[in-house]
């Protein structure tokens, strides 16, 4: 049986040391501030690219990774006969898995290129899973339908709180109806077959307060929730009033904190966070 490996983009919210457990390679976006270009993970952070972005003139830009990226890492990854599972963000916000498609046809190696749709946490929750039964010597098949399995259970709901950036960005397509980043309305987006959808729109904080009063509640009676993240553009006190709402119900259950990644940092905006998790109620 041929070996497995486990390849995504940098926008799966993967810790360093997820990424070092898990033997998982990440193929870098870019992002480019005032006219001057980064690499994803390599030579800027996501808590850098968020202290940057206040800084910047203009809306930074993210770019997907080029197909001969990809193809250069199948190829170096493939050359001992492994296959490889590559699992990309979600299409509707970035051609990330186009590019990762093309490269599958051209590389020496044989390549799977999943759409996660998801992103951030939410999409390291499939890579994680994929790379744990690659680590125990599960099939291609047995990999793909298990992280699908994930995708299914997954629910990640998105609080934002300035619109600038969103629709200056042109994410939400038709979506954004007649929003405006004046009058201090806030949003609530829910990432849901790998489409954008907003959930509710409204003047003031207790627009997304009261939404996410109904996704604690959804928690609460849903059994067997495994990993819980939430990802965040400086908005700490959103972020507290999430965790101290989960463990009311959830007591001791871990929750990842992180700086959300740089393409959802940039469309959502500061004070932008994201509540995630997935769920096996065989567990």
């Amino acid at each position: 049986m041929a070996n497995i490996k486990i390849v995504t983009d940098s926008s799966a919210g993967l810790t360093d040391q997820q990424i070092q457990d898990y033997h998982i390679t990440i193929v870098p976006l870019t992002v480019m501030i005032d006219d001057t270009i980064y690499v994803e993970r390599e030579s800027i952070t996501n808590k850098e690219f968020i202290d940057q972005m206040k800084l910047s003139k203009t809306l930074p830009k993210t770019s997907q990774p080029s197909i001969g990226s990809f193809v250069e890492t199948f190829d170096k990854l493939g050359a001992d006969g492994s296959e490889i599972i590559c699992f990309t963000m979600l299409e509707a916000i970035s051609g990330t898995i186009h590019a990762a498609e093309q490269a599958a046809k051209l590389s020496k190696a044989t390549v799977s290129v999943v759409d996660s749709q998801f992103t951030d946490q939410a999409l390291a929750f499939q890579v994680i899973e994929a790379a744990k039964l690659a680590a125990d010597g599960a099939d291609k098949e047995t990999i793909i339908a298990r992280a699908a399995a994930v995708r299914d259970r997954t629910h990640l709901f998105m609080g934002i709180v300035t619109l600038d950036n969103i629709l200056k960005g042109g994410r939400l397509g038709r979506a954004a109806g007649l929003l405006t980043s004046l009058l201090n309305i806030k949003i609530v987006l829910e990432v849901t077959g790998g489409q954008l959808k907003i959930r509710a729109k409204g003047r003031g904080m207790k627009t997304i307060d009261k939404y996410f009063d109904k996704v604690y509640d959804l928690m609460e009676q849903t059994p067997g929730i495994q990993s819980i993240g939430i990802s965040q553009v400086e908005a700490y006190d959103s972020v507290q009033s999430v965790q101290d709402h989960i463990h009311a119900f959830l007591p001791g259950k871990d929750i990842l904190v992180r700086e959300t990644v740089p393409i959802i940092a940039t469309h959502g905006g500061l004070g932008a966070f994201a509540l995630m998790y997935y769920t096996d109620p065989t567990k």
